[in-house]
């Protein structure tokens, strides 16, 4: 096994995610029960479900499965799509197969550990950087200019995890073009695709319009089903996707039947997910809204362009890192400080945290983390 460092953000999780009373930094949607899930199922499904056999499952993936994830995508059928025990197998495999000893693959900061931290235990990696001080906004010229001949890989992330940015559309489709002009893969993840605030600047997911491109996608992010465990990439590189499935019988080797079953029914009921989901977020947002403007001094607050996680400023004298550690420690509230997205690429933003905004219901942790916040004053 490729030997890599310890992952930041799942370490700090272990210490503080499932004892932090209020866990104002998750990064998935308010999720739901299985009785609520099976209640969006239609009769066939549901029977399924119920009478499911318990037997090993393809390789690729449940075929109802896949057939309902390729009518997500506007170019892109059944056969293009392999299945995954969430998006962090996906993205591991697919930089193992793609990359290797003399490649070079460039990779957007700040980004998920594990975007940069898989090609850079296989291969040279550029990193470039969203430019905070202009909204996030991603340099295609830069990118261009951090290309190699041996470059195989251009790894993105929009909506991004934690700045929430989302790239203008126009700007999206020239990044394919020039990966495909290149010969290069374009590895889009797209786990945050559905939460856009402005539905208008959704981006058309990479598989859609180039054949070499890769799409990842997951039912833990905007779907709010993380403990499904069923993510996938679609790809239309025919011959990429039979590498994938054979690195595949190294790790998982099949995915979980009920929860194939499960993330069908929920891939059917998308729409309704996504537009509960999205109102979640709207209605949420004022109270963050309310938070910030009576911190105006201590924080500089932006809402995403997509996603349900933000990256404000701290502006406090004793640094993010601190101020992360002792509101946990004094108060039970969970943020993630701005080292968990530190980058070995790239200088990134030492002064930021995520929070996060798709929770049902967030003004307890919010009422909690005022009290604190006045009794600093």
């Amino acid at each position: 096994m490729t030997r890599l460092p310890d992952f930041r953000l799942e370490t700090y999780f272990s210490r503080w995610e499932f004892t932090a009373r209020h866990h104002l930094t998750a990064s998935d949607v308010q999720t739901m029960t299985l009785a609520e899930l099976l209640g969006l199922a239609d009769d066939k499904d549901r029977e399924a479900f119920e009478n499911l056999s318990l037997g090993y499952t393809e390789t690729f993936g449940d075929p109802a499965l896949r057939e309902v994830i390729a009518q997500t995508y506007a170019q892109a059928d059944a056969d293009d799509v392999i299945c995954f025990a969430g998006a962090e197998e996906a993205l591991y495999l697919a930089m193992n197969v793609l990359l290797g000893a003399g490649d070079h693959a460039v990779v957007v900061t700040p980004n998920y550990q594990a975007a940069e931290t898989v090609p850079l235990a296989l291969c040279e990696v550029t990193g470039v950087a969203l430019d905070a001080d202009r909204d996030w906004a991603l340099d295609l010229d830069e990118v261009a200019a951090a290309i190699r001949p041996n470059t195989r890989v251009v790894s993105v992330n929009f909506p991004n995890n934690p700045t929430g940015k989302v790239l203008d559309t126009a700007d999206f489709l020239a990044l394919a073009r020039l990966c495909d002009e290149r010969g290069i893969h374009l590895f889009s993840d797209e786990v945050y695709r559905g939460l856009e605030r402005d539905p208008a600047r959704t981006l058309p997911q990479a598989a859609e319009v180039s054949e070499r491109a890769l799409s990842l996608n997951v039912t833990s992010k905007s779907l709010g089903l993380p403990g499904l465990r069923i993510g996938w990439i679609t790809c239309r590189d025919r011959a990429l996707r039979a590498r994938l499935e054979r690195a595949k019988h190294y790790t998982t080797i099949c995915n979980s039947a009920p929860s194939e079953v499960l993330a069908r029914i929920a891939l059917k009921a998308r729409e309704t997910i996504l537009h509960r989901n999205r109102a979640l977020i709207a209605a949420n947002l004022p109270a963050f809204e309310a938070f910030f403007a009576e911190f105006a001094d201590d924080f500089a607050w932006q809402p995403p362009d997509g996603g349900c996680v933000a990256y404000p400023r701290y502006l406090g004298a004793d640094g993010v890192e601190d101020f992360c550690t002792r509101l946990v420690a004094e108060a039970g509230v969970l943020l993630l400080p701005a080292s968990i997205y530190r980058s070995e690429l790239t200088a990134t933003p030492a002064d930021r945290f995520r929070i996060g905004i798709g929770r049902r219901n967030p003004e307890e942790g919010l009422a909690a983390f005022t009290d604190w916040m006045r009794a600093r004053r």
